[in-house]
């Protein structure tokens, strides 16, 4: 689409500027960079960052596009981020940081600013929790709307099935409080459509009693990948819903905040989290300590603030390349196959591949539906490359490689936080067919201009 904003004389955006009471920042002026996303390979240069400091910010910003042709995006952290370019203009959050807890209801009201950990730690005096992320630095917004695996799924399910109330700007620029009783076909949508629908401003959600939980990482060297592998496997046959866990090949580079005992090496990982009581979940993970022994050993009581600690994700931005399906149960000649492309010996280039345990909380279906769908799903697989020398031009091609040697275990289907794109055939994975047009057309309803016909969206044809 070609920008009717001139390119001579005054720039409409000045207006902007005179209008809101956050700030717009235009490509080299202070303010710009706040675009640069979480994954440095993405191109993402809008037109215009704009910096919100309230709803009627978001709404300003949102009326001005449709009036001069332009979409919007909205962006925190931007760790699912999708290319931009200068017909867009990027709603930036981080100054939404509103973080309300009641500890008598067990509810927090949160602004689409914050990230998760500052979430778990305004909550952990109360002895309260959100169920965040396996990383606490993503932002709140983003991930609820995406449905929100964190690494207690099993447990309690989506992190969006206790989410009670929605602050929302639409495409028409409507300013809504989204609730099961108020907008409640908005309030489904929300629940997995990403910013299909409008860009939230706050949130509602509840709160977990769980100031503490079983659980952390062991680490394995390389030489022990194929005896871990398949014994995590077996545990996973029976696993009781109070505990989720996953299993990672690592190949993680020798940088600042790597352990020694992983940096350059090849080694795998399995993330365990329990709200069991301590026995009981060390009788789960003690299998595994028969196996091989862990060259680092982070099992324990830990505080519900040191969540990040079970997935321990990279917090620097990286420039990387992601691979995410789902599969059906997985049998041992899986394994197999994927130790043969991605475990030691097989010169896999990738950083991170990782098969997440589901099932249990998140197969059952919440009180208030959502568009979340393919939650019978058994594993989820999440590859992660670095797109830097020397691995940088062998990553994706092996991505290939990877989804060859599972396809007779995936499903064809991803879940919306772990499939970052704007290609609508790709984003169709996450969804059924009759989800999506219904997802679709409700968007087209509340976006009669298609200001949010922009990046991971979904929308019908016309």
């Amino acid at each position: 689409m070609t920008s009717r904003m001139p390119t001579l004389g005054t720039d409409p955006l000045d207006t902007l500027r005179t209008t809101i009471s956050g700030s717009v920042a235009l490509p080299g002026e202070p303010g710009y960079d706040a675009a640069t996303p979480w994954n440095l390979a993405v191109p993402v240069r809008p037109r215009a960052v704009i910096a919100v400091e309230s709803a009627f910010d978001v709404v300003t910003t949102v009326r001005f596009a449709a009036e001069h042709d332009l979409k919007v995006a909205v962006q925190r952290t931007g760790h699912g981020a999708v290319p931009l370019g200068d017909d867009v203009l990027l709603v930036y959050t981080a100054r939404l940081t509103e973080c309300t807890i009641d500890p008598g209801t067990r509810t927090a009201r949160l602004g689409a600013g914050l990230v998760w950990q500052q979430v778990i730690d305004a909550a952990a005096p109360h002895g309260l929790a959100p169920l965040a992320g396996s990383s606490p630095n993503v932002g709140v917004a983003g991930f609820l709307t995406g449905g929100g695996v964190g690494p207690l799924v099993r447990t309690y399910g989506l992190s969006a099935d206790h989410v009670r109330a929605f602050d929302l700007v639409t495409g028409n620029g409507d300013v809504l409080r989204v609730t099961p009783d108020q907008h409640a076909e908005l309030f489904r949508g929300l629940r997995g459509g990403k910013a299909t629908l409008g860009i939230v401003t706050a949130v509602e959600i509840d709160l977990m009693p769980l100031p503490s939980f079983y659980g952390g990482a062991l680490y394995f060297d390389g030489a022990d990948a194929a005896a871990v592998a398949h014994t995590w496997l077996d545990l996973c046959a029976d696993l009781p819903e109070h505990t989720s866990t996953s299993l990672a090949f690592l190949q993680l580079p020798p940088l600042p905040g790597v352990p020694r005992p992983l940096a350059g090496r090849a080694t795998v990982s399995v993330r365990f989290a329990s709200v069991a009581d301590a026995a009981d979940a060390e009788a789960i993970i003690g299998a595994l300590r028969g196996v091989a022994t862990p060259i680092l050993d982070g099992i324990g009581t830990l505080p519900y603030t040191a969540l990040g600690a079970v997935h321990a994700d990279p917090v620097d931005p990286m420039p990387s390349h992601e691979y995410s399906a789902l599969t059906r149960d997985l049998t041992h000649e899986a394994i197999d196959a994927l130790l043969a492309v991605a475990g030691p010996g097989s010169h896999s280039p990738q950083t991170i591949v990782e098969l997440r345990l589901l099932g249990g909380a998140l197969d059952r279906e919440p009180r208030h539906r959502s568009v979340f769908c393919h939650r019978d799903a058994a594993f989820s697989v999440m590859v992660i490359g670095v797109l830097a020398p020397p691995v940088a031009d062998a990553v994706v091609p092996h991505t290939h490689v990877l989804d060859r040697a599972l396809a007779p275990w995936t499903t064809g289907t991803a879940m919306p936080n772990f499939a970052a794109t704007g290609d609508p055939a790709r984003i169709a994975r996450t969804y059924d067919d009759d989800t999506a047009h219904w997802l679709g057309a409700l968007a087209d309803e509340h976006d009669a201009h298609g200001v949010l016909r922009v990046g991971q969206v979904v929308r019908t044809s016309r």
